[in-house]
């Protein structure tokens, strides 16, 4: 596996992600799996006369986007065992068609969970655009295997 295990896991251990460019593509795409064709997504002539003055990608699309690219780190490929839950997630500024994202992962806590075969990890997340400013954060909640014995 090429994954870290719960026990590879440090309480200030920091991982910054590669980045990802968000398209229009991305956003319509994520329009049709959800479902969620609101205009300030879609429609390029109503959401230039709202407050962002264009487009904006969709919070969770942003949020998914950032999970995909804590996994292509690899450090919990293979051993995570589950998201467990997401706390506290704001979404601070929109996300443009066009932006760069990448996230910065902090491991906050660790806990064993020996009847499980691991434990549980908290991390903070920042996904950041291309300038660096902090367009979402939360905490991620994990289940992540133990090294065999």
């Amino acid at each position: 596996m090429a994954g870290l295990y719960f026990e590879e896991f440090t309480v200030g251990q920091t991982v910054k992600t590669l980045g990802r460019t968000i398209s229009e593509d991305a956003i319509f795409s994520f329009a049709g799996l959800t479902g969620d064709y609101n205009q300030i997504h879609t429609d390029a002539d109503f959401a230039s006369k709202t407050q962002f003055g264009q487009r904006i990608a969709h919070g969770l699309l942003g949020l998914s986007i950032a999970t995909g690219l804590i996994m292509r780190t690899g450090m919990l490929d293979g051993t995570v065992l589950a998201f467990r839950e997401i706390e506290n997630w704001k979404f601070v500024k929109p996300f443009f068609i066009g932006d760069t994202v990448h996230a910065i992962l902090t491991v906050s806590e660790t806990k064993a969970l020996p009847r499980i075969g691991g434990g549980s990890l908290l991390a903070a997340v920042e996904v950041r655009n291309q300038t660096d400013e902090v367009c979402q954060r939360g905490t991620l909640n994990l289940l992540v295997l133990s090294k065999p014995k």
